[in-house]
């Protein structure tokens, strides 16, 4: 993946370091990780969760409170690659702006943090893998944690395979402003493949692979081309948080009725179809049957 030089960048959306919303009772959504990695490594180890993914903590890791980066283009990048964030809210966000024609907000902000953060979710971990908080909007992150997952699901950090993750999260916010989010969580919390939680994690994957497919048609975007390269790692990544593959990779069987997030093949095609339709009204996977499975 490569950025465009010297775009301007905002980077008021974007947080280091520091806590998120008040303590409600709300539930966060999942993301490409999420709580199921949580989840079904407790279900099939038990005990302590931070040595389990090789951390070997037990307490929350003290937060970065260094302060924000300077990035005002993505020139700053060189410098600082922490920009990168800023750079993948920025891009995400003009996007999705013209892609509505009306009553698009963007996320409150993007919160990168350490340890623990206080959500209007309530309390989120490192140990959660990245999500996002319809209470308060925020798209939450430890990176280095997110990284750890990846490597720990059998895929590699990248730029690209960090974009594909937030721009899942942003695609939360997307079915929270249609709607869908609501509708979708007014159904319970049924599990299993054609489930009203899987279909909204696809509906999030697809929106992902809707924006790759436009940013790099923008000529302001910051991010300037995907590379064939690019796409092989956003599908690896897509591979890596299939439920089944968690399953599998927690040393358990596959247990389609207790899936949240979609299988491999579910997530990868949805991720392509947004991609190569680039057209977010391809992304109705609660009107099918076809889920791609």
């Amino acid at each position: 993946m490569e950025y465009r030089d010297n775009v301007g960048l905002d980077q008021s959306r974007v947080r280091y370091g520091g806590g998120g919303g008040g303590g409600g009772r709300r539930i966060a959504v999942g993301g490409g990780l999420g709580g199921i990695v949580l989840l079904l490594i407790a279900l099939f180890f038990g005990g302590d969760i931070g040595s389990m993914l090789g951390g070997g903590e037990t307490q929350p890791r003290t937060q970065n409170t260094a302060g924000q980066p300077n990035c005002d283009n993505t020139d700053d990048l060189e410098a600082n690659p922490d920009c990168r964030w800023v750079v993948y809210e920025n891009a995400l966000t003009d996007y999705w702006s013209g892609a509505f024609t009306s009553g698009f907000k963007p996320p409150a902000g993007m919160q990168i943090f350490s340890g623990q953060v206080a959500t209007a979710c309530g309390t989120g971990s490192s140990e959660m893998g990245p999500f996002y908080c319809p209470g308060d909007t925020t798209i939450y992150l430890d990176d280095q944690f997110t990284a750890q997952l990846l490597q720990q699901l059998g895929t590699e950090r990248s730029d690209v395979a960090e974009l594909y993750i937030v721009a899942h999260e942003y695609g939360h916010h997307i079915s929270n402003l249609t709607g869908q989010m609501s509708e979708a969580r007014s159904s319970g919390n049924d599990t299993g493949p054609k489930s009203a939680q899987v279909r909204l994690e696809l509906q999030a994957d697809c929106y992902a692979g809707v924006f790759f497919a436009n940013t790099i048609k923008d000529q302001n975007s910051p991010i300037e081309s995907v590379t064939q390269e690019d796409l092989d790692r956003i599908v690896e990544a897509a591979r890596a948080v299939g439920d089944d593959h968690i399953q599998q990779q927690s040393g358990g069987r596959v247990v389609p009725e207790s899936w949240t997030h979609g299988s491999s093949q579910m997530r990868q095609y949805w991720t392509a179809t947004g991609f190569q339709s680039g057209d977010p009204s391809s992304c109705d996977t609660f009107s099918t049957d076809d889920l791609g499975g």
